[in-house]
């Protein structure tokens, strides 16, 4: 009797004591292999499921961190206030701590980040100011100078700073660090990770380098950010926008040690968007953008390691659920250039015919009259008639091309068309993409034939074409 993937779940036992809070289920997350995406690699890549820590993501793991820090050192008092600048994630992490401990929150987010943030923050009792992206580091209303300014003026409150708190990569070389390193038996060769503070990978690297410094450490950076190219020259660049949410800098936060990274690299919006949607379509890991930055980097990091015996553990950041408005949701996707164009074969132009075109083809017969053909051709208000004998095309006749000739000398209009017909029509199999059909239109070659199951269904001329090019079908 086959085991069924049930089974062996119910076997291994987890939580099998209960919990005194919610905070003691943080860590200890899974370690789950990548599969699908990874087809053809040959170099195993793991993802550390943070998503499935009990506020959604990687940074329930500082909150509790960073609020038990400010607790002993006697800056944090019963009935405080936490305030921090975030970009959803470590406002969850501490609001979670903050409800279990009895303190007030307040969170200044950008307006980049989406609603599902912003209503999950104020669902835990959290006061929340939505501040603009687009505004200097050192603007009043950029949302860590804005917080700041809130948890100076707020009596008894601590700014939980996590771009300097050094409780935050602490909080990863003392937990998460140990488990990647104990889940994997040892045997993890290189980290993928990015930089929002920092946090996770200066104390995910440092743990790991202490246990094995043959291992590598690798960042993924948005293109749009500063962190790689600072990495790279010691100069800030200029920073321009992107897309992804919690990753990628326009500044370089007091919690990234850039010793302990070996290499940066970028990654675009498009691709980061894209893994997210196939991690949860292809491996049922529902994750956010800067998971897809990440994985992408990782399956791109395994493809070039090339070694069975390798191991690439990336960090699964937060859960898509976050993102229902963006990430996965094609209308915004398609708004901001990230969706990839939906292929469009011969077949979906056939059966996408507008403006009254007829979807059968209209055709002739070698022997028909030059003046049926004519009348065809005004009837169904087509430029085009093929030439059809056997289910074969054997020529076609141009309207233009035809009326000319027929203007010059009247009596073609009781000849055969056989008689007046051009070359026959390029034929293509209904599943041939739009550019190849492109490829086959020409000044001799009007239009395409389509073939489905060995008979012609239909026709395309350089009209359609041009129609769904020019639309963005």
């Amino acid at each position: 009797m086959t085991t069924s993937v049930l089974d062996l779940a119910f076997s291994r036992p987890r939580h099998a004591r209960p919990y005194g809070t919610v905070l003691e289920t943080v860590g200890w997350t899974p370690l789950i292999r990548l599969n699908r995406v990874a087809e053809g690699i040959r170099t195993p890549v793991y993802g550390k499921a943070e998503f499935m820590n009990p506020g959604g993501s990687v940074k329930d793991r500082i909150g509790p961190a960073i609020i038990e820090a400010a607790e002993a050192a006697g800056t944090l008092r019963p009935g405080g206030t936490v305030v921090e600048g975030t970009s959803g994630n470590t406002g969850v992490g501490l609001a979670l701590a903050a409800a279990i401990k009895g303190y007030r929150c307040i969170f200044t987010i950008p307006d980049k980040m989406s609603q599902e943030k912003v209503r999950l923050l104020k669902a835990f009792g959290a006061e929340v100011i939505v501040t603009p992206t687009a505004v200097a580091p050192d603007h009043p209303d950029n949302y860590v100078m804005m917080a700041k300014r809130i948890a100076e003026e707020t009596p008894n409150a601590i700014l939980a700073n996590q771009f300097y708190n050094q409780a935050n990569p602490a909080a990863h070389y003392r937990t998460t660090g140990p488990e990647i390193w104990e889940q994997s038996e040892g045997r993890v060769t290189h980290f993928v990770s990015a930089a929002g503070t920092g946090g996770t990978i200066t104390g995910v690297g440092r743990y790991l380098k202490e246990k094995n410094p043959e291992v590598r450490i690798i960042g993924g950076d948005p293109v749009g950010s500063i962190i790689r190219g600072y990495w790279e020259t010691g100069v800030k660049p200029e920073s321009a926008p992107y897309k992804v949410e919690g990753i990628g800098q326009d500044k370089i936060p007091g919690t990234l040690d850039m010793s302990i990274v070996d290499e940066w690299r970028s990654v675009d919006d498009r691709s980061a968007m894209t893994m997210a949607r196939r991690l949860t379509r292809e491996e049922g890991l529902f994750v956010g953008g800067s998971t897809g930055l990440i994985a992408h980097l990782a399956l791109e990091l395994a493809r070039e390691i090339d070694d069975p015996e390798a191991l690439v553990v990336c960090l699964l950041c937060d859960t898509g659920e976050r993102y229902l408005s963006k990430v996965f949701n094609d209308e915004w996707m398609r708004e901001n250039q990230l969706l990839e164009p939906a292929r469009v074969r011969a077949a979906d132009m056939v059966a996408g015919k507008s403006d009254g075109a007829p979807r059968q083809i209209v055709s002739v017969a070698p022997e028909t009259p030059v003046r049926q053909a004519l009348g065809l051709i005004t009837q169904h208000d087509v430029s085009q008639l093929p030439v059809v004998a056997e289910g074969d095309c054997v020529g076609h006749l141009a309207e233009t091309t035809l009326m000319a000739r027929v203007l010059e000398d009247m009596t073609l209009l009781d000849k055969s068309v056989q008689h007046l017909m051009d070359p026959p029509l390029p034929v293509v199999d209904a599943h041939v993409d739009l550019p190849g059909v492109a490829r086959l239109l020409s000044r001799q070659n009007p239009a395409v034939l389509v073939r489905r199951n060995g008979r012609l269904e239909g026709i395309i001329t350089r009209h359609d074409v041009l129609r769904y090019m020019t639309a963005g079908r």
